[in-house]
């Protein structure tokens, strides 16, 4: 088995904004009231691009890549729960989340904690 890293980043920089503006569409908000972005921790520069494409600062994303590397299915909520517990996530706050992965499957929620 191997892993073409370039056509995921293709992928996941294409579809994980467009399944993000879907969510956000859904929940009746857009992109300016997202407090967070919390996205798979697979590699930081899908994030930035993710980040970018959205029009969302880098100082808006939840990452943890630094401290656990791509923790693969665990990533979200690990990264979650970490922000959470350092107080960075406080009630009333939004999340724009999305995962990908097996099989280049991919999904997005929006969340207001608390």
């Amino acid at each position: 088995i191997t892993m073409d890293g370039r056509a995921v980043y293709t992928f996941a920089t294409r579809e994980v904004p467009s399944v993000l503006k879907e969510a956000l569409d859904n929940a009746g908000m857009d992109a300016s009231q997202v407090d967070w972005l919390l996205l798979h921790q697979a590699n930081i520069r899908i994030m930035e691009t993710v980040a970018k494409r959205l029009g969302l600062p880098m100082s808006k994303v939840l990452t943890n890549l630094s401290e656990h590397g791509n923790t693969s299915a665990g990533s979200i909520p690990i990264a979650l729960a970490a922000a959470v517990k350092s107080g960075q996530v406080k009630p009333g706050d939004v999340i724009a989340c999305a995962g990908f992965g097996a099989g280049l499957s991919w999904g997005a929620c929006i969340i207001k904690w608390g």
